[in-house]
């Protein structure tokens, strides 16, 4: 019995890393930044969230630390807010669940048990917003935590001293 959910879940981390991979590719063109983006960015961690260049180099290095999950699970909640269709929206609602907050998912993102209750609540009938509050727990948790060390890393100062070089 045992394989078999293992097995199972083997499938779908395949299935996760396909649809992983379509959600970067949609949402994560190649458009170089510029000096005046990483500038910005050095500045405000809000401005880098906002630029598909600044969510992809924030995004590689998240992946260097191990919590690329965090991102991920921030981009799904923003594809879910464009969604209108309910059915879709249910679909997608139960994805990022089974993705990022199922204590099964090996891409758990970290909440407190007072947001967690909120989703379990929220999920009985999901809407768009189903995630919000864990969405700015992330968030704040990214701004406060892995953007100070993003700011100081190699990723980042490298691309900013290749630009200033050039």
């Amino acid at each position: 019995m045992a394989f078999r959910c293992l097995a199972v879940k083997s499938s779908n981390t395949q299935q996760e890393r396909s649809k992983d991979a379509r959600l970067s590719n949609l949402q994560e063109k190649d458009e170089p930044p510029t000096l005046e983006d990483l500038k910005v960015w050095g500045e405000s961690f809000e401005k880098l969230m906002k630029t598909t260049a600044g969510r992809k180099l924030f995004r590689e290095f998240l992946r260097s630390e191990y919590s690329e999950e965090n991102m991920l699970f921030w981009l799904a909640c923003e594809e879910l807010k464009t969604e209108n269709n309910p059915e879709l929206v249910e679909e997608k609602a139960r994805l990022i669940y089974e993705d990022y907050i199922s204590i099964l998912s090996p891409k758990e993102v970290s909440l407190d048990s007072r947001v967690r209750e909120v989703i379990n609540r929220n999920m009985v009938e999901p809407t768009p917003h189903t995630f919000d509050e864990a969405q700015l727990q992330i968030f704040t948790l990214m701004h406060r935590d892995s953007y100070p060390r993003f700011l100081n890393s190699q990723i980042y100062k490298r691309l900013l001293q290749q630009y200033q070089s050039t």
